[in-house]
């Protein structure tokens, strides 16, 4: 029997097979597509995704030929600008990368680790016994100890687990469309003026016009009224076109056009006995830019965790903090992406008053970070139990500059193999302590699977970080820190000794 099934080849059931190849297990990736997928349906990464992938060591091969890597100077919430200009250290990280390639670099480095890749596989039947899944399959029959159901917003896995989806559906439709031609602006020669890059908004709908590469429009339409019935073909696309602003538009030759009706919706649950849900399969958000951050940062989340249970490191019980940490986090995008089209959509003059006054109060610094690290998910914190917890356990590691007896290293650089870290700063750097960051292979008897590395840095947050494998601080500080090895690890870090209360 196989340890894992992943259903989808998205980039979030990807990003988990990656994960899971990395821990040293071998996962199988079930993918109803006979092909990879060529269609641009995302255009990027925004979020605590990209400094995830730099953790990894993925972020300079996937920036590879991207338009943009790094800190916006501006983004946009709900048409309402959020401009960072002149504020230092803005949370918010984006990564401009096409879909396919991102599948495409995703797969090659799952693949590379060991995981598997099954295409042309659709699940037919799902049943779960006390030992593992089975799943029935357009191929056959395959068997798992679990499977996790990265397969979208039709999620065929979800269904078979009999995992409600409440939410609701938009009464708009979106057609979306990428031309051969140039960049929008400034539209003089357009039979429409007033035209601007970005959403322009009619009485009877929404046009976008941008650009995120040389060469290639993009152009939407929103309206309501019902999705069309079969593909979108350029004459469906220029009749919307014509219907919201009243002419035609020279749009240049179509490459890809697909439309599509916003939802909201979030699973009541994440976990289903044996089976995991992650990705569109677990939410899906009325507005852009948050899916994939939500979604492969779950990934990460479950993998390390699905790992150390399946090679016997920690008791089953901690696959329950998957739910309970990872769909409050989807709760809060959900809300966020709300209110997003809830601006978007206020009519009139009464709604562009509103967009005006929350431009003004988002120009200064404490809204425009709160926002800023919202769509992030910087603001993310997994609550710990006990009143000692430090501020920075549960959150997100911060990407301290260090100085160890290897040399000058960032934190992210600690965290390329996936496993736990544990940062010292008490004393500096010393004597090499068992890990492979200081050249002593992992895995040592007694000692456990948590390297240790101690360190020196300016400004040291805590005296010592336990950093867990998706990059979050399970535990700051001495005080309680074998208590919390122990919890999610399942072991205590060899030559490290709690400094007495």
């Amino acid at each position: 029997m196989d340890d894992v099934m992943i259903v989808g080849a998205g980039p979030v059931g990807l990003m988990l097979a990656g994960e899971l190849a990395l821990a040293g297990l071998r996962p199988i990736v079930l993918e109803k597509r006979p092909e990879p997928s060529e269609l641009p349906k995302a255009n990027g990464l925004g979020g605590q995704i990209v400094e995830l992938l730099d953790h990894r060591g993925l972020l300079e091969r996937l920036s590879e030929g991207s338009g943009f890597a790094g800190r916006p100077p501006g983004f946009p919430f709900g048409e309402v600008p959020l401009r960072f200009a002149g504020h230092d250290d803005m949370p918010l990280r984006l990564l401009l990368i096409q879909q396919p390639r991102l599948e495409r670099l995703l797969a090659e480095r799952a693949e590379q680790l060991g995981a598997e890749i099954r295409r042309g596989c659709e699940v037919t039947g799902l049943a779960q016994d006390a030992e593992g899944v089975t799943l029935e399959l357009s191929t056959g029959r395959t068997r798992a100890r679990y499977a996790v159901g990265c397969d979208g917003g039709h999620s065929t896995v979800r269904a078979l687990a009999g995992i409600g989806f409440p939410g609701t559906t938009d009464d708009e439709v979106l057609r979306l469309g990428h031309f051969a031609g140039d960049a929008p602006g400034p539209f003089e020669d357009l039979p429409v003026q007033g035209l601007r890059p970005g959403w322009n908004r009619t009485p009877t709908g929404r046009l976008l016009l941008t650009s995120l590469q040389p060469g290639v429009l993009i152009a939407g339409v929103r309206e309501r009224g019902a999705p069309p019935d079969g593909p979108v073909t350029m004459e469906d696309f220029r009749a919307a076109v014509r219907r919201v602003i009243g002419a035609d538009l020279p749009l240049g030759e179509p490459i890809w056009l697909s439309s599509t009706v916003a939802q909201a919706r979030l699973a009541e649950r994440y976990r289903a006995g044996r089976v995991f849900l992650a990705g569109d399969a677990a939410h899906l958000f009325p507005a852009g830019g948050s899916a994939l951050n939500v979604g492969m940062t779950e990934a990460a989340n479950l993998a390390w965790k699905l790992a150390a249970v399946l090679r016997g490191r920690v008791p089953a019980g901690l696959l329950d903090t998957y739910e309970g940490e990872r769909r409050p986090v989807a709760g809060r995008a959900l809300a966020q992406t709300r209110a997003q089209v809830a601006l978007e959509r206020a009519p009139g003059e009464d709604g562009a008053a509103l967009r005006a006054l929350l431009g003004e109060l988002f120009a200064y610094e404490q809204p425009l970070r709160h926002l800023a690290a919202l769509l992030h998910g910087s603001d993310t914190r997994y609550p710990p139990e006990g009143e000692r917890a430090h501020p920075l356990t549960g959150r997100f590691v911060p990407d301290l500059r260090l100085s160890t007896v290897g040399g000058e290293r960032r934190v992210a650089e600690l965290m390329r193999a996936g496993r736990p870290v544990l940062l010292d700063l008490r004393d500096g750097p010393g004597e090499a302590l068992p890990g492979p960051h200081d050249g002593i292979g992992p895995d040592l008897p007694g000692g456990g699977w948590i390297d240790v590395v101690r360190a020196r840095c300016a400004e040291p947050p805590a005296d010592v970080l336990l950093i867990r494998p998706d990059g979050y601080v399970a535990w700051a500080g001495t005080d309680g820190l074998a208590e919390a090895a122990r919890e999610w690890f399942g072991t205590e870090p060899l030559g490290v000794r709690a400094t007495p209360a």
